[in-house]
């Protein structure tokens, strides 16, 4: 931003769908004007103009005070989701590249594997040579291993004339393989880097350096995963709570766990990027439709489901009215199953106190049926907020350079980006029976009771701002936090009020299929308006 605005858009760009909101000052602070979505085909110049004439047609006077009319002119925030580009990970051993390919796994990229030893020199050349590639990361063992020393030349001297045909090729040369860097001395016709890495195994965590130096190689200035780590730390921060975070976008995923930090200093934030927990990858594989089939309240064959998820993939829009919200929701189910999948060592940090949902994934699921299905999905025993990133505001935010500005402006527009999706309360160890105990939840106008099933999925009506005390009764101890038999749990309202959950921790389903979708949709239809997708 520039100047001293008195409104500016804010724009998220994705692959397949264009956020924009509407920012303005109003009695001292910056207040959420409104938002719109649309399709990544929908000129940004209309969006804008479409979404400039709503906030006048609502507050006429308003608007003309802040100067919205006019989006041309308007300072604006943006952000935007690029395709993840191709990463060719190459290794002399296939020891080396298991390595390599772990610590490259998790950063956004593409990953392609290949090693020396697997392949012969004519097959890694071609793999190199395809122009979707666009970095290779190549190493060894540090030191190398007797098996890799032979090899480790003949490896780099391939790279280094693949290079020569490809001058806008990145090579990030990682471990032992740094000391073949004169091979690749840049030349009047290269553009791309060569960049000198440490070993895969090095730093703490282990292969964390690494990480870092592949996450900055693949992001763009105006990279919105990039931006909206960086403001689920800042939310961190503002609201002194553990905050989570998960992006879900066409073409890839974020997951980020963000922890204040100490006398309000900068927050800890972890993130990774997968681009295979994209909603539905290029080329959706046999695993991919065996999960879908596996949360799908629709009867579809292998054959169909495939063609759904390709048709998904090439027409984000397409079919929505009916079956088509479900599927869509469907296949965020499960992208965010494997994004926590693949994501075993923030599942392993303490449990956020706030889980914020945002991306285009979700864009037309009702906010109860989005609840469910982050709570289907990432199972913790406790008790945990969930809120959703509506008008696509994190990652604009994160884009603002000035860490003070951030903070401020972040502390303003907290409640209006954030809508409430309710509470989860998740107690783990429950046997099998009839009640498992009772509930009392004391609200600030009256309370409800109701006995603990397992097995079953509890509503309570919680609406949008109302706080209570849940206070939980077991005839044994569970797990909720800590272990024991008596809870009293503080929880925030939501569109989909209280979800108390009494499934299994992990989620246990039935085998067969028919039986499975009619557990699944007894447990979804309540929280489709109308039970109407």
């Amino acid at each position: 931003m520039t100047g001293d605005p008195r409104a500016f858009f804010a724009l998220d760009l994705g692959a397949a769908t264009t956020a924009a909101a509407l920012i303005g000052h109003v009695a001292g602070r910056w207040r959420l004007l409104g938002a719109v979505t649309f399709p990544a085909g929908v000129p940004v110049p209309a969006v804008l103009e479409v979404l400039g004439s709503r906030v006048t047609a609502a507050d006429a006077e308003l608007a003309a005070a802040l100067g919205a009319a006019g989006a041309a002119d308007r300072p604006r925030l943006t952000v935007r989701s690029t395709p993840p580009a191709a990463l060719a990970v190459v290794a002399v051993s296939e020891r080396s590249l298991e390595t390599l390919g772990q610590a490259a796994d998790r950063t956004g990229w593409r990953i392609r594997t290949a090693s020396s030893e697997r392949l012969d020199p004519i097959a890694l050349t071609a793999m190199l040579l395809d122009p979707e590639v666009s970095a290779v990361l190549v190493g060894a063992g540090d030191p190398p291993g007797a098996d890799e020393r032979s090899s480790l030349g003949d490896l780099a001297a391939l790279v280094a004339a693949t290079a020569n045909r490809r001058p806008d090729l990145t090579i990030i040369l990682a471990g032992s393989m740094a000391g073949q860097a004169p091979r690749f001395e840049s030349t009047a016709e290269r553009a791309g880097e060569v960049i000198l890495a440490p070993a895969a195994g090095a730093g703490s965590p282990p292969a964390g350096p690494l990480r870092e130096l592949l996450e900055r190689a693949r992001t763009w200035p105006d990279d919105s995963r990039h931006a909206f780590a960086r403001a689920v730390g800042t939310l961190a921060e503002t609201l002194d709570r553990r905050v989570e975070g998960i992006e879900l976008g066409l073409d890839g995923a974020a997951r980020v766990h963000a922890s204040p930090g100490h006398g309000g200093g900068a927050a800890n934030v972890q993130t990774a990027v997968l681009s295979t927990a994209a909603l539905v990858p290029p080329d959706p594989d046999e695993a991919m439709v065996d999960r879908a089939l596996a949360w799908s309240t629709v009867r579809l064959d292998r054959h169909r489901m495939r063609d759904r998820l390709r048709d998904l993939r090439l027409h984000p829009w397409g079919a929505i009215p009916g079956e088509g919200a479900r599927l869509r929701l469907t296949a965020a189910r499960t992208a965010v199953a494997r994004l926590v999948g693949g994501t075993p060592e923030l599942s392993a940090l303490p449990p956020a106190d706030l889980l914020v949902v945002g991306g285009g994934a979700w864009a037309v699921a009702p906010g109860p049926a989005i609840a469910l299905a982050v709570a289907d999905v990432v199972r913790r025993p406790g008790a945990c907020q969930l809120a959703y990133d509506h008008a696509r505001l994190l990652a604009p935010i994160g884009a603002v350079e000035d860490v003070a500005e951030r903070r401020s402006l972040l502390a303003d527009l907290a409640g209006d980006l954030l809508l409430p999706l309710g509470s989860v309360v998740m107690p783990q160890g429950m046997r099998a029976g009839k009640a498992a105990g009772r509930l009392v939840v004391h609200g600030a106008t009256a309370s409800s009771q109701l006995d603990l099933v397992p097995g079953g999925l509890e509503l309570v009506d919680l609406p949008p701002g109302e706080n209570a005390v849940a206070e939980f009764e077991f005839r044994e101890p569970v797990r909720l936090g800590t272990r024991g038999r008596h809870f009293a749990v503080d929880v925030a309202g939501g569109l989909g009020g209280l979800l108390v959950d009494l499934r299994d921790v992990p989620l246990r389903l039935p085998d067969r299929p028919d039986r499975r979708r009619e557990v699944l949709a007894a447990w979804q239809d309540a929280l489709w308006t109308g039970g109407e997708g």
